[in-house]
């Protein structure tokens, strides 16, 4: 992996965020993926698990397979490359999007404040007060270092654009089809599965690069660090609560609780100190991590892979 094209994709994410003009390869993703289960829906034949499981093997390795041969483009390959590198990275957008909603909070906005996470998350945001928005901010924006920034990277850096958007594709597969729902059980498994399988590393990795982040700011790192595992083995997923769970002690303030999905009441178990609340301070300390992870995990995982590449 050339390390100048993702050390250039990191810049270019955190300058500009999501590309405004150009075309997201995730807006591709999403068409596609909205065509295959449309024609699975139509089609019947094979069961709802076997549809997905064809459907995570064709665009997981179809995406591997496309973005290989397009790199390999003389002389634009290059270009390709760090294009594909930068939009595969979300940290800039994370931020900048997370910003708006604390900031829209901080003004009293909370209607605004209200519609803006709805962009952000699944989870029904009509009736939330502001510790809610506060705590919800939290939950996706650590929950999303992962998704979004660490695992691409990740993935990025031992294996190319190609193995950052096999990821991606699969990541893509679970946002819009991973739901323990009636539609989504059988059809989304695979994908589910998938993604908890290619996220179980880099899930505990953002959380100990949260820990360094942490250290940088003077935060509680030791106090996080005793209560992070066991909190984090509390969810149902076997990824989402390591970065929850490191933010909300090392920020002193509880994620999870009650939450309305799909219109259904769902009871998420309470990770961090359940004394600590949310507050404008703790909400622009959480930014502040957000941004120290990134540099954290950048210069962590860019040194170790240089090393062994040096190596060998």
């Amino acid at each position: 992996m050339d390390f100048a094209i993702a050390l250039l994709a990191v810049l270019l994410d955190l300058a500009l965020g999501d590309p405004r003009r150009l075309y997201h390869p995730v807006r591709a993703l999403g068409a596609l993926m909205d065509r295959e289960e449309a024609i699975v829906r139509s089609a019947g034949g094979l069961s709802l698990k076997w549809w997905g499981i064809l459907f995570v093997l064709f665009n997981a390795l179809g995406a591997w397979l496309v973005v290989r041969l397009l790199t390999s483009i003389p002389v634009l390959g290059w270009l390709i490359a760090l294009y594909l590198a930068y939009t595969g990275l979300a940290l800039g957008q994370l931020w900048r999007d997370g910003r708006r909603v604390a900031r829209l909070i901080d003004a009293g906005d909370l209607s605004n404040a209200r519609l803006a996470l709805a962009h952000l998350v699944t989870r029904d945001t009509s009736a939330m007060d502001e510790q809610a928005l506060r705590r919800s901010l939290a939950e996706t924006m650590s929950e999303n270092m992962n998704d979004g920034f660490v695992a691409p990277f990740f993935y990025l850096v031992i294996g190319g654009p190609a193995l950052l958007w096999l990821y991606k594709t699969v990541s893509t597969m679970d946002s819009m089809w991973g739901y323990k729902t009636e539609r989504y059980r059988e059809f989304g498994w695979a994908a589910a599965r998938t993604d908890d399988v290619l996220a179980f590393l880099p899930a505990r990795m953002t959380a100990f690069f949260m820990l360094g982040a942490g250290w940088f700011m003077s935060l509680d790192v030791h106090r996080a660090f005793d209560n992070m595992r066991t909190d984090a083995l509390k969810t149902e997923s076997p990824n989402a609560g390591w970065p929850m769970s490191a933010a909300a002690w090392l920020l002193g303030a509880w994620v999870g609780g009650p939450a309305v999905y799909f219109g259904r009441l769902k009871d998420k178990p309470v990770l961090g100190p359940t004394e600590g609340a949310w507050s404008s301070i703790k909400t622009k300390r959480l930014l502040r991590m957000i941004l120290a992870t990134g540099f954290v995990s950048t210069a962590a995982l860019a040194a170790y892979f240089a090393m062994l590449f040096a190596a060998a």
